[in-house]
C-alpha cells in the first residue's frame, strides 16, 4: 500500500438498511471526504447527513477531522426515545410483573 493513501470505512445503519463502503483515500481526508466519496447521500435517498452526527468507532467527531488508517466513520441516527425513560419504563415494567 501507497503511504499516501488509508483504508477506512463508512458505515450507517436503520432497521431496514444497512450501508457499509470501504474506501482508499488519500492521506489527509477528513470525515466529510469521506462521506462525500462513499455515495451514502446518493443510495440513501433522504438522508441529511448535515444534520447527523458522525463518529469513528463511537466517538463523536466533527467533520472536518482527518482520518487515519483503518477508521470506522459512523453516522449515527437521532434517538428515537430517551435511553433513561426507557430504562424507568422496564424497572417499572420488571416491578409490577414481581
Amino acid at each position: 500500500m501507497a503511504a499516501d493513501q488509508i483504508n477506512v470505512e463508512v458505515c450507517y445503519a436503520t432497521d431496514t438498511l444497512t450501508f457499509l463502503r470501504a474506501l482508499r483515500l488519500d492521506a489527509g481526508a477528513t470525515v466529510q471526504q469521506a462521506l462525500d466519496v462513499s455515495g451514502l447521500a446518493i443510495e440513501v435517498p433522504g438522508i441529511d447527513l448535515a444534520a447527523m452526527a458522525v463518529g469513528i468507532y463511537g466517538k463523536k467527531k466533527a467533520l472536518d477531522t482527518v482520518l487515519r488508517e483503518h477508521d470506522r466513520v459512523e453516522v449515527y441516527r437521532p434517538l428515537i426515545a430517551d435511553p433513561k425513560h426507557a430504562r424507568r419504563r422496564r424497572v417499572r415494567k420488571a416491578e409490577q410483573a414481581g
